[in-house]
């Protein structure tokens, strides 16, 4: 059961199989009967009874009844061992044609996985590594991966600044598989979902631990299921879009960016996906890139521009001077001065580093070994820290958080400079 200093297989496992006739054996030994004997007793000829302790011929359900009868031991005991012994043949089997399979697995960010709980830390050898993946995607094998994974038509906006990692993304979009998959949404409505754009634009001035509660639950109403997973290094994906079931749609936020404008422009960017385009496409922002490229794409970024400040409204952006003006303008439309900031740097009337102060910051943080995340507002220094639990999700991975006790912290007026406004042409997150 080993293989140099390190266990190959889980616990229960073993490296070799133990055919029923090794059980057999050692009971006729111990009772002192020779094979022949038994032949004649279980009415079988000693050329199979031979060839049934080497393991050589299957234990069928026949000859399990005859064993009982001979031995006292019940036939299910037998056909169980012959069910395990098959079993254990065929583990070994698939464990020596995965080895030709091994270097797939280094395309995937294993050591943080392991970290969030979604795959365990030993055995760590790479056999075991690979069929570890293969469950946590859910599929059967290498070749099923390309076929669910590989295959998948994605409108993707690649960075400019840096290369995605395809492991890293695949295994991104599956912790948003799992987070979504037990969670309860009414089938797909587009008249109910384009009739909660108001009130899903009015939680923008929320709380983050009501507008996170709040939005999953309305968008949950409407058909679409909202989850939050932290991205993995080199995923570099702020935000996905994509169909699970026909009714049911998925939208995954990672937090990229940080700040309040950029997650709710990214949100509000799949919207636009979920209401004006089709369900084969998975839609993956990293960047505005493919904006100018994929008329889809500037679709979408036009319609969580105008969702957010509508056009008629947008006319009276120049006219803001003060921050003072930003919050009354903000409060007038319903939505967080924050995103008025955004809009106004992406626009050129403001500087990237003007106004930031009224943008809140989020991000994900670990709390010990604590695996159910909260949801945590971080008030003005001075005042004690309110933290509301937050329903931890099906599965054990992907929950709203991370998989290793994330929360979600923000932090109102204490922003620090973190460069251009989620509108900003150069680092559009939807």
């Amino acid at each position: 059961m080993m293989t140099g200093e390190k266990e190959i297989y889980p616990l229960g496992d073993t490296d070799y199989a133990v055919p029923p006739g090794e059980t057999l054996r050692e009971l006729l030994e111990e009772r002192g009967v020779s094979q022949r004997e038994f032949a004649r007793r279980a009415d079988l000829s000693p050329k199979h009874v031979n060839k049934l302790l080497q393991g050589l011929v299957p234990l069928s359900a026949d000859v399990a009844m005859r064993l009982e009868r001979v031995t006292g031991t019940p036939a299910r005991i037998w056909n169980r061992l012959e069910a395990d012994y098959r079993s254990d043949q065929e583990r070994i089997r698939a464990k020596h044609a995965l080895s030709g399979d091994v270097m797939w697995a280094n395309d995937f960010p294993v050591v943080e996985l392991v970290k969030r709980d979604c795959l365990p830390a030993q055995p760590a050898d790479k056999i075991s590594r690979l069929e570890q993946l293969l469950a946590f995607f859910g599929v059967a094998s290498v070749g099923a991966w390309d076929e669910v994974y590989s295959g998948l038509p994605c409108a993707f906006r690649t960075t400019q600044a840096f290369e995605t990692k395809r492991g890293a993304l695949v295994a991104w979009l599956r912790l948003g598989e799992i987070a979504a998959q037990d969670m309860e949404c009414a089938e797909f409505d587009r008249r109910t979902l384009e009739a909660a754009l108001p009130k899903l634009r009015e939680f923008t001035r929320e709380p983050v631990d009501v507008f996170c509660q709040q939005m999953r639950a309305l968008c949950a109403d409407c058909g679409v299921a909202v989850v939050f997973v932290p991205e993995l290094s080199g995923a570099r994906a702020s935000g996905v879009m994509r169909w699970l079931t026909p009714v049911k749609a998925l939208i995954q936020l990672s937090l990229r960016y940080k700040t309040d404008d950029h997650l709710w422009f990214t949100f509000f960017h799949e919207i636009g996906h979920v209401l004006r385009h089709g369900k084969t496409d998975v839609w993956i922002e990293a960047s505005s890139s493919s904006a100018a490229n994929d008329p889809r794409e500037a679709e979408a970024d036009r319609f969580s521009r105008d969702a957010l400040i509508p056009p008629r409204d947008a006319r009276e952006l120049p006219k803001l001077q003060s921050t003072d003006q930003v919050r009354s303008f903000a409060e007038r439309l319903g939505i967080a001065p924050g995103i008025v900031v955004g809009r106004l740097q992406h626009d050129g009337i403001w500087a990237h580093s003007r106004g930031n102060q009224l943008k809140r910051q989020l991000s994900f943080h670990t709390q010990g070994d604590d695996s159910v995340p909260d949801v945590q507002e971080l008030p003005p220094a001075g005042r004690p820290a309110v933290s509301i639990a937050q329903e931890q999700l099906p599965g054990g991975v992907g929950e709203d958080q991370s998989g290793a006790g994330g929360v979600l912290a923000v932090a109102d007026g204490h922003a620090a400079v973190l460069g251009a406004g989620a509108f900003d042409a150069g680092a559009v997150t939807g």
